[in-house]
C-alpha cells in the first residue's frame, strides 16, 4: 500500500538515501517534528529540529536579523524564509522546512489575523514559501500548519 500521510510519503523517499531533512518550528511547537519522529527508522534522514518560540531564539539560533524581525515581524515570508535559510547554514542539511504563524486565541491583528502562518521549506539556495491562512481554534491552526508544511516537504522529496 501506498505511503499517504505526508511524513510517511518523506519517510519513504529519504530512506536509504544520503539525503538529511531538518525542522525550524515556531506556532506548531514541535508538533512537525513529532510527527516525522513518530516513524521508526527516521533517524536515518531526520537531523535535528529547533523550536524557536520567541523573537530571540529565531536569532539565536537561526540568525534571522534583528532588522528582519521589527522591519517585518516574525509572523511574515521574509522571516520564514530566512528561518529555513538559517537552518540549512547551520545545519548542513540538504532539506529545511520552517514555519511561523498565530495560532491564537490571542495575538492577531487587523492585518494578520489568528490563523496567518507562513511557511518555508526548499534547499539551499531555493527555498519557497506560502501564505496560509487557517482557520479554527488553537490546536486546527497548529495541526493544519503541521500538515501544510509536510505536504510540502513531501512534495518536494518526492521530486
Amino acid at each position: 500500500m501506498a505511503a499517504s500521510l505526508p511524513e510517511e510519503r518523506i519517510h519513504s523517499a529519504l530512506s536509504g538515501g544520503n539525503k538529511k531533512l531538518a525542522l525550524a518550528e515556531s506556532c506548531t511547537g514541535g508538533m512537525i517534528g513529532m510527527r516525522i519522529t513518530a516513524i521508526p527508522g527516521s533517524s536515518e534522514y531526520f537531523d535535528s529540529s529547533v523550536v524557536v518560540y520567541s523573537n530571540e531564539a529565531k536569532s539565536r539560533f537561526l540568525g534571522v536579523s534583528n532588522d528582519l524581525l521589527k522591519g517585518h515581524g516574525a509572523v511574515s515570508r521574509e522571516c520564514a524564509k530566512a528561518m529555513a535559510e538559517g537552518l540549512i547554514g547551520r545545519t548542513g542539511v540538504d532539506y529545511a522546512g520552517a514555519v511561523t504563524g498565530i495560532a491564537g486565541p490571542d495575538g492577531g491583528t487587523p492585518e494578520k489575523p489568528v490563523g496567518t502562518v507562513w511557511i518555508a521549506w526548499g534547499s539551499e539556495g531555493d527555498i519557497f514559501t506560502e501564505l496560509l491562512k487557517l482557520t479554527g481554534n488553537r490546536d486546527k491552526v497548529r495541526r493544519s500548519a503541521a500538515t501544510a508544511l509536510l505536504e510540502r516537504l513531501a512534495e518536494l522529496v518526492e521530486a
